[in-house]
């Protein structure tokens, strides 16, 4: 099946429900079985068979096979959150006395959970210039547990070389973990690339109304039962209500990518032109340094990106963003609203240095009319003129 009719179809078997169209929501905690011998029979190391409500329930498996389908995983599990999932992920690999390779411009929780739990319990991080490609060969040691990839990296957008990343490290036997938020199950198929563990913040993309907390982690055959297993230590559990909203989201998963991806790129070349710009940093932009990769390896783009202004003040970027008024001001993306936000990634690097000339104003890019947007943006403009430096 190509890519849309999975969408429309996988997660769903209406001949298992009186021909229901959707997947009921399956509330429960307790799993009743039929006689004592299956009750006490040894725990399935697979997590198919549900034997209690926090394993999920066939709510929670419909979204789980879609997704994993989608992507071209071998098996998928629902996590409460985005953060969630990638806590879960790292702490399958990285264990006292390990060695862990991340990518400098990680989106910031992630690089806070290395710091404050995995290196407090004696993991070794160490972060890497995402542009490195097939140089991270050189950073591998012999207890290297796992490399942490995210393309394009968060608030920045550089595009790594994840194939070249992935030869490297299953040369030595290391798994690739890479979170795919931005590129979603659908614009990158992760494992076609080396991607042998894949994160997703279902809250934003997947979900795609802003009403939905959840993430996902896709894996590999040769890792689920290691990844599985995490999970279920750690008690996530995720309701199957949410998981019901999710696969509604993921239904329309394709027509509102490419309606934002179209708007974005809309709006991106209109930034483009702006005296005010100093720099657009969106990977599907002609011209951007990430677009060859981008072109290589992904077959769309979100709707997030940031922009660089041209020697304004951090007051001017705070009229800018403070004056929009289809733009909302907060955290997420990834819903049907657009955002902005101001992006201090100068913050949070140590391998890298991100020193653009001018304050980084975020965007995530709506449903909304581009025209209405571009407007919107003006008026953020002639507010920021208006305040001195």
């Amino acid at each position: 099946m190509k890519k849309d009719t999975i969408l429309a179809h996988a997660g769903r078997d209406p001949k298992k429900y009186q021909g229901m169209v959707n997947t009921p929501v399956f509330r429960t905690s307790t799993v009743l079985n039929p006689d004592v011998a299956t009750y006490e029979a040894p725990r399935d190391e697979d997590y198919q068979r549900i034997s209690y409500g926090r394993h999920g329930t066939p709510t929670t498996r419909a979204l789980e096979e879609a997704v994993a389908r989608l992507e071209g995983g071998h098996r998928a599990v629902a996590l409460p959150s985005g953060l969630a999932a990638i806590a879960a992920a790292l702490s399958a690999f990285a264990k006292t006395g390990t060695h862990i390779l991340v990518a400098d411009p990680v989106y910031s929780p992630t690089r806070n959970f290395c710091e404050r739990q995995l290196r407090a319990n004696g993991v070794e991080i160490e972060y890497y210039d995402p542009l490195v490609g097939a140089g991270i060969a050189t950073l591998i040691k012999p207890n290297t547990r796992a490399i942490f990839c995210e393309s394009p990296g968060s608030l920045t957008f550089e595009m790594q070389d994840i194939p070249a990343i992935a030869q490297a490290a299953h040369a030595r036997g290391v798994p690739v973990l890479a979170d795919n938020t931005w590129g979603t199950p659908y614009f990158f198929r992760s494992f076609e690339r080396g991607v042998d563990v894949s994160i997703h913040s279902a809250t934003k993309y997947i979900c795609g109304h802003s009403d939905v907390m959840m993430g996902l982690i896709v894996t590999d055959e040769p890792y689920w039962r290691t990844v599985r297993r995490t999970v279920a230590d750690y008690g996530f559990s995720v309701s199957p209500d949410d998981c019901y909203l999710a696969l509604r989201g993921l239904r329309t998963l394709g027509v509102r990518l490419k309606q934002q991806m179209a708007n974005a790129l809309e709006v991106a070349r209109s930034l483009k032109s702006r005296p005010e710009v100093k720099r657009v940093i969106y990977p599907a932009l002609e011209g951007d340094a990430g677009y060859a990769i981008w072109k290589r390896d992904f077959s769309g783009a979100a709707g997030l990106f940031s922009f660089v202004m041209n020697g304004a003040s951090e007051k001017q970027a705070a009229a800018f963003v403070d004056a929009l008024e289809l733009f909302g001001i907060g955290s997420s993306w990834g819903g049907y609203e657009s955002l902005a936000t101001i992006a201090h990634a100068e913050r949070h690097r140590t391998a890298t240095k991100w020193d653009p000339g001018g304050p980084t104003i975020r965007l995530h890019i709506g449903l909304e009319d581009p025209a209405d947007l571009v407007a919107d943006l003006e008026r953020g403009f002639a507010a920021m003129n208006r305040v001195t430096k």
